[in-house]
């Protein structure tokens, strides 16, 4: 359990210094960061992938195509959210996902929501709207692009049940970070800034980090059960606001952390129902 939890810690932390790397870096296009993002993960999944002999390609060819279209949708509009709102109200905001991917798997899976987690849901939303309303500062369009990433979150979050186990999960990632590095590098090439110094380091880092994340979010739920290690994940939050007030300047209404406070409580309550 202790281990469990120390995984899913490190997973956080790095994924925390990854958003903040993205917000410090936001001179540099959108659709650079998003490839330079995905370059280090693809390489690392690549060969994981050919060391042990496992099929690139995958079985559910369709399928993969559309989860790395929509993961790099809500990457892209995650990452140019950035450029607009604080980094950790991004990141809370993005959390509300698990409530698109409910409605889209009562309307494509026939799955049923227990009534309380609707009471969880509508929390986490009048959250969103308390952190907006008393947050004058907060931009629209941050606001927006952030939101419609997590409806793509969502999206994958219901392709990934449909893939199922029919795929190994690295070449799910794989496909992903792999239209993400074409995509990302084709479409950076117009609107390409050269790096200066530090840069360099820093966006060959976000992949490695990102990767890191990835792979300790993986053990921690290997490690224990779902419902004890996934509370847990939303210390990304925590990390964030605090590089954010202390690495950037960031500044909150006590009202605004009420609001976070709501989006978080209510996503930690679904999870906790969902699983009981």
């Amino acid at each position: 359990m202790k281990k469990a939890i120390l995984f899913m810690l490190i997973s956080t932390a790095s994924f925390s210094i990854m958003n903040a790397i993205i917000k410090y870096l936001d001179h540099i296009p959108g659709f650079q960061l998003v490839f330079f993002r995905s370059l280090t993960s693809c390489v690392f999944a690549t060969t994981y992938l050919l060391s042990r002999n496992i099929n690139l390609l995958g079985n559910q060819r369709k399928l993969l195509v559309l989860r790395a279209i929509t993961g790099l949708v809500s990457m892209s509009l995650f990452f140019f959210s950035f450029k607009y709102l604080n980094v950790g109200t991004a990141v809370s905001l993005r959390y509300i996902a698990p409530i698109f991917a409910a409605l889209f798997a009562v309307l494509f899976l026939k799955e049923k929501i227990k009534p309380v987690q609707w009471l969880f849901f509508l929390i986490a939303f009048l959250g969103v709207l308390m952190l907006k309303g008393f947050d004058e500062s907060m931009s629209t369009l941050g606001l927006a692009l952030v939101i419609l990433a997590s409806l793509f979150t969502g999206m994958v979050y219901i392709l990934i049940r449909k893939i199922g186990k029919g795929d190994h999960p690295v070449v799910v990632v794989n496909y992903f970070m792999f239209l993400a590095t074409l995509i990302g590098g084709a479409l950076s090439s117009f609107s390409w800034i050269q790096p200066q110094e530090w840069d360099w380091l820093l966006l060959g880092s976000l992949g490695v980090f990102g990767y890191v994340g990835q792979v300790y979010m993986t053990k921690a739920f290997q490690a224990a059960p779902t419902h004890i290690v996934a509370p847990i994940k939303y210390a990304e939050v925590i990390f964030t606001i605090g590089i954010g007030v202390f690495w950037f300047g960031d500044t909150y209404t006590l009202l605004s952390f009420l609001g976070l406070f709501m989006i978080i409580a209510g996503l930690m309550g679904n999870t906790l129902v969902k699983k009981t």
